[in-house]
C-alpha cells in the first residue's frame, strides 16, 4: 500500500480482522496525541510501528493496551471479536493483551522466578516456567537473583518472559532494544524471532527501525499522530525516500 493510502475505517468486511483498530483518538489532558489511527492485523502478523521521536508511537501502543493514559476519547479497538475500547488495562490483559514497556517495570524485592510466578497467579496461564527457561537460558541461570539487579538486557528478557507467562494473544513491545549493547540486542532479536515463529501477533515500536523491519512482515509509519504509510516491511527497507522523509534513516 502506498504512503497516505489507507483502508476505509467504516468499510464492512466479510471476515473481521483478528486485531482491528478503528479511528482512535486519544489525549494526554488537552494534548491531542493519537489522531484518527486505523489499521487491521491478521493473526500471527509482526508489525513494526515506526516514526520519529514524538510521532505518537508509544502513545498509540499504550492506547491499544488500554493503559489509562493517554485517554481514548473515541474509536474502537477489537481483538478476536472482543471490544477492547470498553475495557481497562487489567481486563485487556485478561483477554491476552500484554504490553512490555520501555522501563520494563520489574518488581523490586522479587527474584526472577518470583516475577514470573506472580504473572501466572491469575488464569489463564501462558508458557510454563520450563518453557520460558528453555527460551531464556540467561533467566534460568539467574532464577534466584533479584530481578532489579539484572543487567538492562536481562531485565528486558524478564519483561518479555513475564508477558509470555500469561495466555498471550497480542504482544506489544515498546523500544525493546533501547539502551542495550549490540550483543544483547542480538539475543533479544533471537527471542522475538522465536515468538514470531510461534505465531504470536506482535506490534513492535522501535527507534532501531531497520532491526524492527527485518523481524516484521508489515510496517506502519506514524507522523504527528497519524498513519502516513501502511505496507510491507520490505517496501520501507527498499524505499530510501520514504525512510528519509519519515524515519531519517
Amino acid at each position: 500500500m502506498n504512503a497516505m493510502t489507507m483502508p476505509d475505517a467504516g468499510a464492512a468486511t466479510a471476515q473481521p480482522a483478528y486485531f482491528s483498530v478503528r479511528d482512535i483518538h486519544a489525549y494526554y489532558g488537552e494534548s491531542y496525541i493519537v489522531q484518527g489511527v486505523s489499521f487491521d492485523v491478521s493473526e500471527g502478523d509482526v508489525i513494526a510501528l515506526l516514526g520519529r521521536n514524538g510521532a505518537g508511537k508509544t502513545s498509540t501502543l499504550r492506547t491499544l493496551a488500554r493503559a489509562g493514559d493517554p485517554e481514548l476519547k473515541s474509536g474502537e479497538i477489537w481483538l478476536n471479536g472482543h471490544a477492547l475500547h470498553t475495557l481497562r488495562d487489567f481486563q485487556a490483559a485478561q483477554l491476552g493483551v500484554q504490553l512490555v514497556q520501555e522501563d520494563r517495570r520489574i518488581i523490586p524485592g522479587l527474584t526472577v522466578e518470583e516475577n514470573l510466578q506472580l504473572a501466572q497467579i491469575a488464569e489463564p496461564k501462558g508458557w510454563s516456567l520450563d518453557e520460558i527457561y528453555s527460551h531464556f537460558p540467561r533467566l534460568a541461570e539467574r532464577r534466584k537473583q533479584e530481578g532489579v539487579t539484572l543487567s538492562g538486557g536481562e531485565q528486558q528478557m524478564l519483561a518479555v518472559a513475564r508477558a509470555l507467562a500469561r495466555d498471550i494473544k497480542l504482544l506489544l513491545l515498546d523500544e525493546p532494544y533501547e539502551g542495550l549493547a549490540p550483543v544483547i540486542v542480538k539475543e533479544i532479536e533471537r527471542i522475538v524471532h522465536d515468538i514470531k515463529q510461534r505465531g504470536i501477533t506482535t506490534i513492535i515500536v522501535e527507534q532501531n527501525a531497520v532491526a524492527a523491519l527485518e523481524l516484521a512482515n508489515r510496517a506502519l509509519i506514524l507522523d504527528m499522530g497519524q498513519i502516513v504509510f501502511d505496507g510491507t516491511a520490505r517496501e520501507v527497507l527498499d524505499d530510501t525516500d520514504l525512510r528519509n522523509k519519515y524515519l531519517a534513516l
